[in-house]
């Protein structure tokens, strides 16, 4: 194995355990995991938190949002339990462009996440670990892929993976002329 800055090397022939790795439990890596374990992949997952507006909906989102909740997905659901205030946007301006919004308290929504992906969804691991590292396979006569990831030190390997690390990570916050490191209320930066 030779370690690079971006990746890891190996020569194929280790024991597939995941068919699906997520990095990243935000909204896309919650859905993402949890489509995998529908589909009887059995998936790893890190649960995450919101983002900094914490809604759903608009012209847009709204959009998607109905997509994925016609998939099955969990977010539509979540934000029916933990929605504190509904408003339609853009009602002046006519149906076209009507986009109905949700305001969603944070607090409930993560803990009504946590709730549906650790204890309703069958085929997921679900575990918190640092990803230090892509293990990239060489087999001969093919190109390199990704088959796995370092995460702590331990290598797990996967079929695929699905990176929805958000826009968090190195962030910096901007007052005035000042400049810090900073994510989230309350979160640690990470780098």
């Amino acid at each position: 194995m030779f370690r690079r800055t971006l990746s890891t090397l190996t020569g194929g022939d280790a024991e597939v355990i995941y068919d699906v790795i997520v990095i990243g439990g935000g909204h896309a890596g919650c859905e993402a995991a949890a489509a995998a374990a529908r589909c009887c992949a059995h998936t790893k997952d890190t649960i995450g938190e919101m983002s900094c507006n914490p809604s759903f909906g608009g012209v847009g989102k709204g959009h998607l949002i109905r997509e994925v909740d016609a998939l099955d997905g969990l977010c539509g659901r979540i934000c029916d339990k933990s929605a504190i205030n509904y408003h339609a946007l853009n009602s002046s301006h006519g149906p076209a462009v009507l986009g109905l919004r949700a305001q969603i308290d944070r607090k409930l929504y993560k803990e009504y996440m946590q709730h549906e992906i650790l204890n309703c969804t069958k085929n997921l691991d679900v575990m918190e670990k640092a990803v230090d590292d892509l293990v990239i396979k060489y087999e001969e006569g093919k190109t390199p892929r990704v088959g796995g990831v370092v995460a702590d030190g331990e290598i797990l390997n996967a079929k695929a993976l699905v990176v929805t690390t958000g826009t968090f990570l190195g962030g910096k916050l901007f007052r005035g002329s000042e400049s810090y490191a900073a994510g989230r209320l309350g979160e640690k930066v990470k780098a």
